[in-house]
């Protein structure tokens, strides 16, 4: 098994007043050559945003786009006519494909929105934009794996254009579970919401990443209440 601990305090981080984000991987004015993917995992970005503030207009493309709201609600807007909000226990997902443009805001206030939106580069390009937006907290699964995102249009959760699985996992202290690769050739990239678990051999706290690779089974164990994404990406991306 090969893997690769990004301990939260190590990565990078940008304070704008109305949003303050944390990149595991390199974005934007942040770019460090050891972190710039983990496989077709090329962004995740844990963000604060102040209320009333957020994301104006911006575009998009080729790129498969899953947002998931830690706290508060998040408004969204785009160029398909799509307009909502969503909180947690909700997932976005947007394929940008030929190209989308949209705008992300905290909808309340007196609140910040806390999220994580991550970024998994597709196995097909030029693909006709779409968005999906599905609540997944009526099928939580305490205790277990909760699938919320796979390549399977008729999958559990919703599904993106690559041979990825997302998987939430809302662990009691002690519990354990192995969790089975998908595909041969993949990875996962554990990231630590709340909590604190031990994963294969390492041990991981709040915010903390650990990647897995060349492996096909690895065990979770909560080490106290935990709250944790599961991301298992393709490790070797075809030339596009």
């Amino acid at each position: 098994m090969k893997t690769v601990l990004h301990k939260a305090a190590t990565r990078g981080h940008q304070d704008h007043g109305w949003l303050k984000a944390n990149h595991t991987f390199s974005f934007a004015n942040y770019y460090d050559p050891e972190r710039v993917h983990f496989g077709a995992l090329r962004v995740l970005n844990d963000d604060h945003v102040e209320g009333g503030m957020g994301f104006g207009m911006h575009p998009h493309a080729n790129m498969e786009i899953i947002t998931i709201p830690l706290s508060g609600e998040l408004h969204h807007k785009d160029s398909m006519g799509n307009f909502g909000a969503i909180q947690k226990g909700e997932i976005q997902v947007m394929s940008a494909g030929t190209g989308v443009q949209h705008s992300e805001f905290n909808g309340r206030e007196d609140e910040a929105v806390k999220l994580l939106q991550i970024w998994v580069i597709p196995n097909k390009m030029g693909v006709q934009p779409r968005y999906d937006q599905i609540k997944i907290a009526d099928s939580a699964k305490p205790n277990d794996f909760q699938q919320i995102v796979s390549p399977n249009p008729d999958g559990e959760g919703s599904w993106i254009h690559q041979d990825a699985w997302f998987n939430l996992a809302n662990f009691d202290k002690g519990t354990a579970k192995e969790y089975e690769l998908k595909k041969e050739g993949n990875g996962v990239y554990v990231f630590m919401i709340s909590g604190k678990a031990k994963v294969g051999e390492g041990e991981l706290s709040e915010r903390d990443g650990l990647g897995l690779s060349e492996t096909d089974r690895f065990t979770v164990e909560a080490l106290e209440n935990a709250e944790i994404l599961l991301m298992e990406v393709p490790m070797n991306l075809p030339r596009m």
